[in-house]
């Protein structure tokens, strides 16, 4: 785990990722770097982990300071190594269904669903946010499991018609509490990917829990519903990639 400066929440994150490791047995690093860590200097030190054979995953938290081009440090990791699964080659894999490792939110989603018993076949699938970590594997990876997919954004006109439609919803937008009750269908299943904090310190997600609880056949709270998952997904993608690394099988 590379981190380079120190933002709250990304601390808060790679607390998260070490703990998880300690709990499964599984050896992990942490590289805390300043906030003055120059791209050449990050590059260097992903070379320097794309080729230690003990370590089978890397992972740099995001977001990066400012003057470090996100794109550059992504396109660096060796996608054998890529347990976010932000790499092209990866996200390309997303999109064909032959794929290693999925993003760790998106199949965190997954996984809930599957558990609840919920079948997505032929279902009505709605997911607000476009984003490349969530919205955009999340749409594929419904469409893999045969849901009719909507993606909505920004610019989407009429979003509330779009998502009372849905059987499926998963929010992913980045807006405090967004989706309230008299925009999603009755008995639906949400899933709320936000995680937003409000200026009294209080954690909400895109999707206005108490309203919403009163419609839905399911729903995930915030925090406590995702953001485990995500921290699962991960750990599953790192044994994942010592098995490809170590032994070339998948």
């Amino acid at each position: 785990m590379v981190i380079v400066g120190d933002d709250p929440a990304s601390r808060i994150y790679v607390n998260s990722k070490k703990k998880a490791c300690a709990e499964l047995g599984i050896y992990s690093e942490e590289h805390a770097l300043p906030v003055s860590t120059t791209e050449e200097e990050l590059l260097k030190l992903v070379e320097e982990l794309n080729n230690k054979s003990d370590i089978s995953g890397i992972l740099v938290q995001l977001p990066l300071p400012e003057h470090i081009n996100e794109e550059n440090i992504i396109l660096a990791i060796d996608p054998k190594k890529d347990v976010d699964a932000f790499h092209p080659v990866n996200v390309g894999k997303i999109m064909v269904g032959n794929y290693d490792f999925v993003p760790c939110t998106p199949a965190g989603v997954m996984e809930l669903i599957a558990e609840s018993g919920v079948d997505i076949a032929g279902k009505e699938c709605v997911v607000v946010g476009r984003s490349n970590i969530v919205g955009k594997p999340q749409a594929m990876l419904l469409l893999h499991k045969n849901g009719t997919v909507t993606v909505c954004h920004s610019k989407t006109k009429d979003l509330k018609e779009k998502t009372k439609k849905a059987d499926i919803l998963v929010a992913a937008v980045g807006v405090p509490e967004m989706i309230t009750g008299d925009m999603i269908k009755e008995g639906a299943v949400v899933i709320d990917v936000g995680m937003n904090r409000l200026a009294d310190k209080k954690l909400v997600g895109d999707v206005h829990f108490e309203s919403a609880e009163k419609v839905v056949s399911a729903i995930t709270p915030v925090p406590g519903g995702v953001g485990p998952m995500t921290i699962a997904m991960l750990m599953k993608n790192t044994v994942k990639a010592a098995v490809i690394n170590r032994t070339g099988l998948k």
